[in-house]
């Protein structure tokens, strides 16, 4: 079967970014996937890359403030090495609240309806974020063929088994035999406890795209703590997301579309006119308190789970952090809060 340096567990953005970092750095990465390579959590995102949002837990800023720095950088190199582009479709977000965070202005009803018409005004402040979003198919079409065209080696359809210490390495079980690597890294997002001990669950959310025919468009996000509606171009809008405990369930339930429409209606009445287009699920992998899981749980083993509803937000992030601390150097940002340890009295 070969061999490699470094053997990762899931081709999402975790996975794949960090093997990108590997790979610069002049490491042989052999990442494996039990299906296709970004087709679970990182391809149903809604692409925001929404670092500040006030919903954020405080824990995330350092890492998700990190991961933003390196966003330009990364999907230039995706571009370049796939071919492919990932055009940023919007730039702001219109955010609403019930409470303005510290430092925020409120946004006057004039100038909220002006980027988004006809929005309601009830229930909520509105401020401004410098946010970015693209759309996340773009990056699931782009970010495998990158990954191979970097030397990356791509196995997909391969799940990986169980992880047993060699000297001085790791060999890693599959259905096509067994793979010896230096050191093996867990991204295998709601599907990592079945190789690492750790609290990590499957969180569904639905998801929908809609289009709304006529002039009357909005060009960037609109956000609360209850819907968001993400524009993607060519008067069609991702509207999410359910959050629910329904395990490895990924069937569209109609009753939940119907409800995120109808939020979404009702903070941006124009959106009664658009059709819904495409609808579909998600499974996002969520530790017990939301944060994410980096750590060295073994010797030669390391985990990268749990990012919940930030995986597209922190992937690069995440990816420079372990990449350099398996490689023996010091993340970038203090990695402290995402430790395993914090779980063990819930860890067999």
């Amino acid at each position: 079967m070969g061999s490699a340096d470094i053997a990762i567990a899931g081709g999402g953005i975790i996975g794949l970014a960090t093997a990108l970092e590997l790979a610069a750095a002049g490491q042989q990465v052999t990442v494996f996937d039990k299906d296709e390579a970004m087709s679970e959590a990182s391809r149903a995102a809604a692409g925001m890359l929404a670092g500040n949002d006030p919903e954020n837990p405080p824990e995330l800023r350092d890492l998700a403030q990190l991961s933003l720095k390196l966003y330009p950088a990364f999907l230039a190199r995706v571009e370049e090495l796939s071919g492919a582009k990932i055009p940023i479709r919007t730039t702001c977000t219109v955010q609403g609240t019930g409470h303005l965070p510290p430092g925020a202005r409120a946004l006057g009803n004039t100038e909220v309806r002006e980027l988004a018409p006809q929005v309601a005004l009830e229930d909520w402040h509105f401020f401004l974020l410098e946010e970015q979003s693209f759309d996340a198919w773009d990056l699931a079409e782009a970010l495998p063929p990158a990954a191979l065209a970097a030397g990356i080696e791509l196995r997909e359809h391969t799940p990986v088994r169980g992880v047993r210490h060699d000297s001085g390495g790791v060999e890693v079980e599959t259905p096509s035999g067994v793979f010896p690597a230096g050191a093996f890294l867990n991204c295998a997002g709601a599907w990592s406890p079945e190789l690492d001990a750790l609290p990590v669950a499957p969180r569904k959310g639905h998801m929908l795209t809609a289009t709304l025919p006529g002039d009357q468009q909005m060009h960037c996000i609109l956000r609360t703590p209850k819907i968001y509606i993400v524009p993607r171009g060519n008067n069609r809008y991702t509207i999410g997301s359910t959050v629910e405990p329904a395990g490895f369930d990924k069937e569209v339930h109609h009753e939940y579309i119907e409800e995120l429409f109808h939020r979404a209606v009702e903070l941006w009445p124009p959106l009664r006119n658009a059709h819904i287009e495409e609808t579909w699920t998600g499974l996002r992998p969520g530790s017990e308190d939301g944060l994410p899981i980096l750590d060295r749980t073994e010797a030669h083993r390391w985990v990268a789970t749990g990012h919940y509803r930030n995986g597209i937000l922190l992937g690069p992030g995440t990816g420079r952090a372990m990449s350099r601390w398996i490689q023996g150097g010091k993340p970038d940002v203090d990695l402290s809060a995402f430790r395993a340890g914090r779980f063990l009295p819930a860890i067999p």
